[in-house]
């Protein structure tokens, strides 16, 4: 028997251990599923040998009898022979601590079960010897392993057979773990349970409903609550657990985590210990978690003391000291020294003491190369801009070696890697560290490093496949257009780097982030030296279709139907049909336009409309015609368009205000440029080369790039108006961190008449003012006035101008993908022949918009907030005086 006390004996180390601690010490692997991570244990098998009890075998379903009852011998049972030796009779499972119930089903222990009984039935008796001990080991094994138990231990006694046979009843005696049926967190007001269990799902540490109670788990999880509350500044915070049974089933418990959340820990200064080269300002300043408290801390949260992400402080100011040449600097453990707690107890101001060794400064000695075979050091070393006797920066070697991947990777090294070896001369050799002699004679030596680049060039890769998952709308070919690599050519990163911003300003797809797992690069099973190039792209809706009924600024209130789309049936292609009429605006409108041309990158479209357009207070202008345009690359990023205008415009309705003889008698030109004696109607027949060079990454929310544009409108050949109207603009975005981004514009516009036309029509001169110039500002409301005199006041209306400038600038900050606030600030003039352009008469605006884009209609919207800060004597569309504080709503982007 002494395999079986063995066993017995493991049973009772088991409850001493509590058992999770000695599930991982079970080190036999049991022959059945794993549970899933619910917790819900494994059917069990349909083997009637071993999972399935013989008929009136305690511990089958049903109400077990008392462990130590002999189990009753069925009316007429089979029986041993005589002379049998002792038999293993029955398997008993118990849960005394449990009212004998359980919660998993017995058949599912019996799977693990392996040591096997007599069945009387088919005439088979097992006996009961040694071999049947070890089996009854490795049972025991393989149940603790199941990780469901608390509690096991086996128990064997006799159960006689009627002719006296020794019969062996082998009974399990077992306690579950207890099962999580409810999770809750108190005690903190600060702690949003949303976000922890965010943090637990990341961390892979959440309790489901319904699983085992593991206290392992349970202290991991408190020590994730307990970082969080110290990454919100409760460094003093403490986390208990409770587990309290549960009423409807045994081994039901419900489990709180109590957070006491103690004061937060504010940091009042910052001193550094140690520094004479750099500043304690100059320092404080690289920090970026932990900073000192300011007046505006209790919006953005400055001065919260975060203790663990002082490590990524702490390299940044070593990367600051490296960077002034100071390659030996240290960085030690802050010192948290306690000032006061306010008086509400919730918040403690503490000091952070952080100690520095700034060593020497050094200067480059030698720089050199080595490992590199395919670019030759002269090559290489302009790219690193340091030279011999300069103090090292390790910021240049950075950008050198970032420089160099790009160099390496156009020629399909794409593994190069590269990282400086540091060799200080008053160091000694690292063989040399511990002989005094040579660290004093190593003193001597100046504070001169010597530079070597190790670089692994890596080997040259060629692309295998570029494939395209996701784009389930837009064809293949209107990507691969846009793609230049090429397949069985060199693996050029600069070159997929160059295809996915093209990408990008398609607008067709989600945008693409180029060290974002959606563009994947993998070298190709199978084949040596070759890579699969995969994209994955997520469908935007390019396809706008509008019907109803509305009111904006523009168009005043107004009835639509309209199809607009940038990749009709996915082709790319570019189609409009809109009908818009309202009380200020009616517009036909049927447009087309292919970019790529006989599948060459050559741009066709032509544009057919009809429009009415009501200036309040002033005329409306009818216009027909169409636009013919063409265009072909020059460029990376850069085209050549070539348009020609035809153009029928009328103007009527004419405003009382514009046919006042007074104002006709100031303005000498206006009467022309009303058209009043030429019928109300010209033809105008134009021709417009342009160039346009746009890397802007996005046509939606912009984060880079930058669009100069440049053409001229010649009208005179044909129809009866001649002008010529030059103009530029150059728009730039840059991004400042990870979520904020600046852009500014600037443009300027001039017009002037040739030839036998000497008014403009009053449509062709400038304007500015509305969303899309001057925000605050109504449409066309900028410009020369009709202004009169002291004695005789004009009536103000806006005449236009010859010549205008505009600037904007605007600080975007993204709330979410497709959400982002503003700040902004406008700028611009309109002048008119023979007034210069001056400083002091720009109108200016400033103020905030909220721009989202609705995926739907395919538009962003915009809720525009603008305070006008010159306004005396500007007046809205309906010449009341502009007010300095206004409210907008629009749509699109005003550059």
């Amino acid at each position: 028997m002494s395999k079986l006390l063995l066993a017995a004996a493991f049973g009772l180390t088991a409850s001493l251990w509590a058992g999770p601690a000695m599930a991982g010490q079970a080190g036999v692997q049991a022959p059945a599923p794993v549970p899933d991570p619910s917790g819900q244990p494994p059917a069990p098998p349909a083997d009637p040998d071993r999972a399935r009890p013989p008929a009136g075998t305690p511990g089958a379903p049903g109400q077990p009898p008392p462990a130590d009852a002999p189990a009753p011998a069925p009316a007429g049972a089979t029986l041993p022979p005589a002379d049998s030796p002792p038999l293993v009779r029955f398997i008993q499972l118990t849960f005394p601590t449990q009212g004998d119930t359980s919660v998993i089903d017995a058949r599912t222990y019996l799977y693990y079960i392996q040591t096997q009984v007599s069945r009387p039935s088919d005439g088979v008796w097992v006996p009961y010897t040694e071999k049947t001990e070890e089996s009854l080991l490795d049972d025991f094994k393989r149940l603790w392993a199941t990780n469901f138990l608390d509690d096991l231990s086996i128990e064997v006694v006799d159960d006689n057979y009627a002719n006296g046979v020794v019969g062996k009843r082998i009974i399990f005696k077992m306690e579950e773990k207890p099962r999580v049926k409810i999770v809750d967190y108190t005690g903190s007001k600060k702690l949003d349970q949303s976000k922890i269990e965010e943090k637990l799902k990341e961390e892979n540490l959440m309790i489901r409903l319904d699983s085992f109670l593991d206290p392992s788990q349970i202290r991991k999880i408190e020590a994730i609550v307990l970082s969080f509350m110290a990454s919100k500044g409760y460094q003093y915070a403490e986390v208990t657990h409770q587990i309290k049974p549960l009423p409807g089933g045994p081994k039901l418990v419900h489990l709180t985590f109590d957070v006491t959340e103690g004061p937060k820990v504010r940091i009042e200064k910052i001193v550094f210990d140690g520094n004479k080269a750099l500043s304690d300002g100059d320092l404080a300043g690289q920090m970026k978690h932990n900073k000192a408290a300011h007046w505006l801390s209790f919006i953005t949260s400055r001065g919260t003391y975060q203790e663990a992400m002082f490590e990524e402080d702490a390299d940044r100011l070593l990367a600051h000291y490296r960077n002034q040449g100071y390659i030996t600097a240290r960085v030690g453990q802050p010192e948290v020294r306690i000032l006061n707690d306010e008086k509400d107890g919730e918040t403690r101001n503490v000091e952070l003491r952080i100690p520095i060794t700034e060593g020497d400064r050094y200067r480059v000695g030698s720089f050199e190369f080595e490992g590199n075979k395919v670019v030759k050091t002269e090559g290489l070393r302009p790219l690193f801009k340091l030279t011999e006797g300069d103090y090292y920066n390790e910021d240049r070697v950075r950008k050198g070696i970032s420089t160099a991947r790009e160099l390496y990777g156009t020629v399909g090294y794409w593994e190069f890697t590269g990282y400086p070896d540091l060799k200080p001369r008053n160091m000694p050799d690292p063989s040399k560290v511990n002989d005094p002699a040579a660290i004093e004679e190593a003193k001597k030596q100046p504070a001169i490093v010597d530079v070597t680049m190790k670089l692994q060039e890596g080997e040259q890769y060629f692309v295998n496949r570029i494939v395209f998952q996701g784009n389930t709308t837009t064809r293949d070919n209107v990507i691969r257009r846009e793609i230049r690599l090429l397949e069985n050519g060199v693996f050029n990163t600069e070159a997929l780097k160059f295809s996915v911003r093209r990408i990008n300003q398609l607008g067709y797809f989600k945008q693409i982030e180029e060290d974002s797992d959606v563009v994947k690069v993998e070298k190709t099973p199978g084949e040596k030296n070759k890579v699969d190039v995969t994209l994955k792209f997520e469908e935007q809706n390019r396809n706008q279709l509008t019907f109803g009924a509305g009111v904006s600024q523009y168009e005043g209130f107004f009835g639509q139907l309209a199809f607009q789309t940038s990749n009709f049936l996915g082709r790319g292609e570019s189609a409009t049909f809109s009908v818009l009429a309202g009380a200020r605006v009616q517009n036909y409108q049927l447009a087309f336009s292919e970019p790529y041309l006989f599948d060459r990158p050559i741009t066709a479209g032509i544009d057919l409309y009809k429009r009415e357009i009501r200036y309040y207070y002033s005329y409306t202008q009818a216009s027909t015609g169409g636009n013919i345009v063409t265009g072909f690359p020059v460029g990376n990023f850069s085209r050549m368009f070539f348009a020609y205008r035809l153009e029928e415009s009328r103007v009527k309705d004419i405003d009382q205000n514009f046919l006042n003889p007074e104002v006709i008698a100031r303005n000498p030109f206006l009467a022309d440029a009303l058209l009043i004696n030429e019928g109300g109607k010209r033809t105008i027949s134009q021709v417009t080369p342009s160039y346009i060079h746009n890397t802007i990454d996005n046509p939606i929310f912009p984060n880079v790039g930058k669009r100069f544009t440049m053409g001229i409108d010649v009208a005179g050949i044909g129809g009866n108006v001649n002008f010529l109207k030059p103009r530029g603009e150059v728009v730039f975005w840059r991004p400042v961190t990870r979520r904020t981004t600046l852009g500014m514009r600037a443009a300027y516009e001039y017009i002037r008449p040739y030839g036998s036309t000497v008014q403009l029509p009053i449509y062709e001169r400038l304007f500015l003012g509305g969303e899309y110039s001057i925000r605050g500002y109504d449409i066309r409301s900028v410009g020369p006035r009709d202004i009169g005199t002291p004695e005789n006041p004009g009536t103000f209306i806006v005449l236009g101008g010859n010549k205008s400038a505009l600037f904007n600038a605007e600080y975007q900050f993204a709330i979410m993908s497709q959400v982002r606030v503003m700040g902004f600030f406008d700028a611009g003039q309109v002048q008119d022949v023979g007034t210069r352009m001056n400083w002091d008469d720009f109108v200016m605006s400033t103020g905030a918009e909220v721009r989202f884009f609705m995926p739907v209609l395919n538009v962003p919207f915009r809720l525009i907030y603008a305070r006008n800060l010159n306004y005396e004597g500007i007046f809205d569309n309906n010449l009341r005086a502009t007010k300095q504080n206004v409210f907008k709503f629009a749509v699109g982007s005003t550059f």
